[in-house]
């Protein structure tokens, strides 16, 4: 019945492997919370901070760009720091995700949580 499992010594090794994927992917679901990236548009006039997990927690705005006749200009440079910031937190919660499947002996693209 559990033939090609190897018998039931790697069922066990299976469940201890898989238990210790969860308390990894646990961990770094925490991780990604403290890991920041920073995005920034109108070369560094606007920089938008961001956890990995994509929550803005900060916006610098340099004050050279807030003159009144351009603020659609500053509204464009504040959505493409923002937008920015996301792109990059998403990638790096994808290469911290890779990494973890990498280090647990998975397929590197494999995308988890299933």
């Amino acid at each position: 019945m559990l033939k090609g499992l190897g018998g039931l010594g790697d069922m066990a090794k299976m469940m201890k492997t898989a238990q210790e994927m969860q308390t990894k992917m646990t961990d770094l679901q925490s991780d990604l919370e403290n890991i920041t990236v920073v995005g920034e548009s109108g070369a560094g006039l606007v920089k938008a901070t961001a956890t990995a997990k994509g929550v803005l927690t900060g916006l610098d705005i340099d004050p050279s760009i807030f003159q009144p006749d351009e603020k659609e200009v500053v509204e464009d440079l504040i959505l493409a720091a923002i937008k920015d910031a996301q792109a990059k937190a998403a990638a790096k919660s994808e290469a911290e995700m890779s990494n973890l499947t990498e280090s647990l002996g998975l397929p590197k693209d494999m995308k988890l949580p299933f």
